[in-house]
């Protein structure tokens, strides 16, 4: 499993807005030292607006800012808004598309018991312990 790039740009992204919370919407322009292409950012800033991460501000002092405190955003929110729900398998997250072996497969319980785990361990990491760089008492 490797993050891809869209899922890379939309933490940072975020990472970036927590470190600026309370400190009012953030520009596009704000955005510049992230380096990223600003066509590019406009997108993963709709589809983290679209997930109902960050909210739009629009207006002359307009930008984007987190629609709710840090530490109520979870890594698992941002990695799902930008990659779609983290999955070992597609017998364990579209059961309908799972393959013929999936009913008697000795795999299947592997697969489900590493996605809920993965995904335990990204809902315990919240945004605010990403700034704050306090993950020791997460993991």
């Amino acid at each position: 499993m490797k993050l891809s790039t869209r899922g890379k740009y939309g933490l940072y992204a975020m990472i970036f807005l927590a470190q600026r919370h309370g400190e009012g919407p953030q520009s596009l322009k704000a955005f510049s030292e992230l380096n990223l292409p600003e066509a590019y950012l406009e997108q993963i800033l709709g589809s983290l607006r679209r997930a109902e991460l960050v909210n739009a501000v629009r207006g002359a002092q307009g930008g984007y800012l987190l629609s709710r405190e840090p530490e109520e955003i979870t890594l698992r929110n941002i990695v799902e808004a930008m990659e779609g729900p983290i999955s070992f398998s597609e017998c364990v997250s579209s059961p309908e598309n799972a393959c013929a072996r999936s009913g008697d497969c000795p795999a299947k319980g592997v697969w489900e018991y590493l996605t809920g785990e993965v995904n335990s361990l990204l809902d315990k990491i919240t945004l605010k312990d990403m700034v704050d760089q306090n993950l020791h008492h997460t993991i």
